[in-house]
Protein backbone atom coordinates (compact mmCIF):
# COMPACT_ATOMS: atom_id res chain seq x y z
CA UNK A 1 0.00 0.00 0.00
CA UNK A 2 1.07 3.51 -0.77
CA UNK A 3 -0.41 6.87 0.12
CA UNK A 4 -1.10 9.71 -2.29
CA UNK A 5 -2.37 13.20 -1.63
CA UNK A 6 -4.76 14.52 -4.24
CA UNK A 7 -7.95 16.41 -4.86
CA UNK A 8 -10.51 16.58 -7.63
CA UNK A 9 -8.35 18.83 -9.79
CA UNK A 10 -5.54 16.24 -9.75
CA UNK A 11 -7.91 13.57 -11.04
CA UNK A 12 -9.48 15.93 -13.60
CA UNK A 13 -6.05 16.88 -14.92
CA UNK A 14 -5.20 13.19 -15.34
CA UNK A 15 -8.42 12.51 -17.24
CA UNK A 16 -7.85 15.68 -19.28
CA UNK A 17 -4.38 14.56 -20.33
CA UNK A 18 -5.70 12.40 -23.15
CA UNK A 19 -2.40 10.64 -23.87
CA UNK A 20 -1.65 9.71 -20.25
CA UNK A 21 -5.21 8.72 -19.45
CA UNK A 22 -5.72 6.67 -22.60
CA UNK A 23 -2.37 4.90 -22.13
CA UNK A 24 -3.30 3.97 -18.54
CA UNK A 25 -6.79 2.78 -19.47
CA UNK A 26 -5.52 0.82 -22.46
CA UNK A 27 -2.89 -0.89 -20.30
CA UNK A 28 -5.51 -1.84 -17.72
CA UNK A 29 -7.84 -3.14 -20.45
CA UNK A 30 -5.05 -5.29 -21.88
CA UNK A 31 -4.28 -6.73 -18.46
CA UNK A 32 -7.94 -7.64 -17.96
CA UNK A 33 -8.38 -9.18 -21.43
CA UNK A 34 -7.09 -12.58 -20.33
CA UNK A 35 -7.71 -14.37 -23.63
CA UNK A 36 -6.50 -11.45 -25.77
CA UNK A 37 -9.60 -11.30 -27.97
CA UNK A 38 -9.91 -7.51 -27.76
CA UNK A 39 -13.05 -7.48 -25.60
CA UNK A 40 -13.82 -8.12 -21.95
CA UNK A 41 -16.25 -10.89 -21.21
CA UNK A 42 -18.50 -10.82 -18.16
CA UNK A 43 -16.12 -13.31 -16.50
CA UNK A 44 -13.01 -11.25 -17.24
CA UNK A 45 -14.52 -8.07 -15.82
CA UNK A 46 -15.91 -9.94 -12.81
CA UNK A 47 -12.46 -11.40 -12.09
CA UNK A 48 -11.09 -7.85 -11.93
CA UNK A 49 -13.97 -6.59 -9.79
CA UNK A 50 -13.55 -9.44 -7.33
CA UNK A 51 -10.10 -8.13 -6.47
CA UNK A 52 -11.79 -4.96 -5.15
CA UNK A 53 -13.81 -7.02 -2.64
CA UNK A 54 -16.74 -4.64 -3.04
CA UNK A 55 -19.08 -6.52 -0.72
CA UNK A 56 -16.89 -9.01 1.04
CA UNK A 57 -15.48 -6.75 3.75
CA UNK A 58 -16.86 -4.30 6.24
CA UNK A 59 -14.18 -2.09 7.79
CA UNK A 60 -11.59 -4.81 7.25
CA UNK A 61 -13.73 -7.62 8.68
CA UNK A 62 -15.02 -10.27 6.31
CA UNK A 63 -18.80 -10.52 6.18
CA UNK A 64 -20.98 -13.08 4.48
CA UNK A 65 -22.88 -11.67 1.51
CA UNK A 66 -25.50 -13.81 -0.22
CA UNK A 67 -24.11 -15.06 -3.57
CA UNK A 68 -27.15 -13.67 -5.41
CA UNK A 69 -26.43 -10.18 -4.07
CA UNK A 70 -22.79 -10.41 -5.16
CA UNK A 71 -23.78 -11.66 -8.63
CA UNK A 72 -26.38 -8.88 -9.00
CA UNK A 73 -23.77 -6.23 -8.15
CA UNK A 74 -21.25 -7.58 -10.65
CA UNK A 75 -23.93 -7.90 -13.34
CA UNK A 76 -25.03 -4.31 -12.74
CA UNK A 77 -21.48 -3.03 -13.06
CA UNK A 78 -20.95 -5.05 -16.24
CA UNK A 79 -24.11 -3.53 -17.75
CA UNK A 80 -22.72 -0.04 -17.06
CA UNK A 81 -19.61 -0.88 -19.08
CA UNK A 82 -21.45 -2.75 -21.87
CA UNK A 83 -23.04 0.37 -23.42
CA UNK A 84 -24.13 -1.35 -26.64
CA UNK A 85 -25.48 -4.42 -24.79
CA UNK A 86 -23.41 -6.75 -26.96
CA UNK A 87 -22.49 -9.02 -24.05
CA UNK A 88 -18.86 -7.88 -24.13
CA UNK A 89 -17.00 -4.66 -23.32
CA UNK A 90 -14.76 -3.31 -26.07
CA UNK A 91 -11.88 -0.91 -25.52
CA UNK A 92 -13.89 2.21 -26.37
CA UNK A 93 -16.70 1.27 -23.96
CA UNK A 94 -14.09 0.63 -21.28
CA UNK A 95 -12.44 4.00 -21.93
CA UNK A 96 -15.76 5.85 -21.76
CA UNK A 97 -16.85 4.22 -18.52
CA UNK A 98 -13.45 4.70 -16.86
CA UNK A 99 -13.55 8.38 -17.85
CA UNK A 100 -17.02 8.68 -16.31
CA UNK A 101 -15.91 6.90 -13.12
CA UNK A 102 -12.79 9.02 -12.73
CA UNK A 103 -14.71 12.26 -13.24
CA UNK A 104 -17.24 11.12 -10.63
CA UNK A 105 -14.35 10.47 -8.25
CA UNK A 106 -13.02 13.97 -9.00
CA UNK A 107 -16.42 15.47 -8.23
CA UNK A 108 -16.57 13.51 -4.98
CA UNK A 109 -13.11 14.59 -3.90
CA UNK A 110 -13.81 18.27 -4.46
CA UNK A 111 -11.09 20.84 -3.92
CA UNK A 112 -9.74 19.83 -0.51
CA UNK A 113 -6.63 17.64 -0.71
CA UNK A 114 -6.96 14.28 1.00
CA UNK A 115 -4.70 11.31 1.58
CA UNK A 116 -5.75 8.07 -0.07
CA UNK A 117 -4.23 4.62 0.33
CA UNK A 118 -3.58 2.98 -3.04
CA UNK A 119 -2.26 -0.41 -4.07
CA UNK A 120 1.42 -0.53 -5.04
CA UNK A 121 0.64 -2.62 -8.12
CA UNK A 122 1.42 0.18 -10.59
CA UNK A 123 -2.15 0.07 -11.97
CA UNK A 124 -3.97 2.48 -9.67
CA UNK A 125 -5.46 5.32 -11.69
CA UNK A 126 -5.34 7.55 -8.61
CA UNK A 127 -1.63 6.80 -8.20
CA UNK A 128 -1.08 7.62 -11.86
CA UNK A 129 -3.01 10.88 -11.45
CA UNK A 130 -0.82 11.87 -8.50
CA UNK A 131 2.34 10.84 -10.38
CA UNK A 132 1.30 12.93 -13.40
CA UNK A 133 0.71 15.97 -11.20
CA UNK A 134 4.06 15.48 -9.45
CA UNK A 135 5.83 15.17 -12.80
CA UNK A 136 4.23 18.38 -14.06
CA UNK A 137 5.29 20.21 -10.91
CA UNK A 138 8.82 18.87 -11.31
CA UNK A 139 8.80 19.74 -15.03
CA UNK A 140 9.30 16.13 -16.11
CA UNK A 141 7.45 14.68 -19.12
CA UNK A 142 5.61 11.42 -18.45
Amino acid sequence: MGVVVLDGSTVRAFVGDEAAFQKSVDERFASLDINGDGVLSRAELRRALETFRLLETHFGVDVVTPPGEVAALYDSIFEQFDCDHSGTVDLEEFRQEMRRIMLAIADGLGSSPIQIAVEDDGQSFLQKAADLEAAKIAGVAM
